[in-house]
């Protein structure tokens, strides 16, 4: 998948060894290998043995790794020419062309019944019947184990932990990079008591961190958990997991928040599923759902929605609003930057479909959406 997850950063070290290796491996550039492989053992998390005492008996874990419940390709049979040039091509496509305007969140003493505050990708605090639930938290700079070396920002984090407020649980979908972050989740520790809501073998990479073991909470799909007046249900996604070369020996996960009196999908990373009509039957309508639209690719469409797949998922699970998450924030695929809410909008609007497209670090009350066009004029 090449420009996918943490594949493209584990490249990127090993070209920078290579690269240390041809220029004579000058003391200059071997210090700066030395700072990009800085703590990298510790970034990639438990090793499999650890993984294995909480995955086996797991009804998707089979022969050391876990599988979607659908047959699924990392990537298409594709001529590797044709990669290599959309590539060697994509030149700044995937970027905005100037500054990615940003809004710093203030928030009530009191969560609200029904709000969102997306901070980009697919990091997002969910207040839901007074309480609040942050959603695969990334602040880093880069989604990589190095911290030189990896997918970089496109545009600045809208504000920074220390203001935000207390939170009741954190969910994780899985342990990519881009989802799952060494320092943000030392830092949460740090900040407060709230539980760590993971899928299967996630847990043991958060161990691993120093994370309390009665703060890991690690669910299988259909599992729930109960934090305050909150149920937390581990459902079904399509895609695959890995934070080295080793694919698949965590679980991956969507999540559905249940309030007293609202409901929340959030999709984390996957690709279409005829689970999410399972899911809407069983634990829908939601009020709102968090979907993923972007680093979409033909070569890979079974781990990554593209648009009108996730307004179709929408649709599936009974959605009232719409809110598009992991785009905008990491180039990760070879499409334009805007290209996914301007196909998601089309799209939505065709279906008759409530969206709203919040910039970066904007909270807002579900029942009052956004409607501003903010990325039409760095597109």
């Amino acid at each position: 998948m090449f420009l996918v997850h943490q594949a493209r950063a584990v490249r990127s070290l090993t070209a920078s060894v290579l690269r240390a290796t041809l220029v004579g491996a000058t003391t200059a550039g071997m210090g700066l290998l030395a700072r990009a492989a800085w703590g990298l053992p510790t970034a990639l998390g438990a090793s499999q043995a650890d993984i294995e005492q909480v995955a086996d008996g797991s009804p998707q874990f089979a022969e050391g790794t876990f599988h979607n419940a659908q047959p699924s390709a990392l990537l298409r049979p594709a001529n590797p020419a044709t990669i290599i040039a959309a590539m060697l091509t994509r030149g700044s496509a995937g970027t905005p062309s100037g500054p990615v305007p940003l809004a710093v969140p203030q928030f009530p003493t009191v969560a609200d019944q029904l709000a969102v505050t997306w901070y980009g990708h697919s990091s997002v605090l969910v207040e839901i019947d007074g309480r609040r639930v942050l959603v695969d938290p990334v602040w880093s700079e880069r989604v990589s184990p190095s911290p030189l070396i990896g997918p970089k920002r496109m545009h600045p984090v809208p504000a920074g932990l220390d203001t935000l407020p207390p939170v009741d649980a954190v969910l994780i979908s899985h342990d990519h990079y881009d989802h799952l972050d060494l320092p943000t989740v030392r830092a949460l520790v740090a900040r407060g008591p709230a539980p760590f809501v993971v899928p299967l073998g996630v847990g043991a990479h958060l161990r691993s961190w120093g994370v309390p073991a009665e703060r890991v909470i690690e669910l299988d799909w259909g599992g729930q958990a109960r934090v305050r007046e909150l149920t937390l249900t581990c459902t079904e996604a399509r895609h695959f997991s890995g934070r080295a070369l080793t694919r698949n020996t965590t679980l991956w996960s969507s999540w559905v928040i249940a309030g007293p009196q609202h409901g929340v999908f959030f999709g984390g990373d996957t690709g279409y599923t005829p689970s999410f009509a399972e899911i809407g039957a069983r634990f829908g309508p939601f009020n709102l759902t968090l979907l993923p639209i972007g680093a979409y690719n033909d070569q890979w469409p079974d781990v990554h929605m593209n648009p009108e797949e996730a307004v179709r998922a929408h649709g599936d699970l009974g959605g009232g609003l719409l809110v598009p998450v992991h785009w905008a924030t990491f180039n990760l695929g070879f499409h334009e930057w805007s290209e996914p809410v301007r196909r998601l909008i089309t799209e939505a609007e065709r279906a008759d479909v409530r969206f709203a497209v919040p910039m970066p670090g904007e909270r807002f009350v579900v029942s009052t959406p956004p409607e501003r066009d903010w990325w039409t004029a760095i597109s």
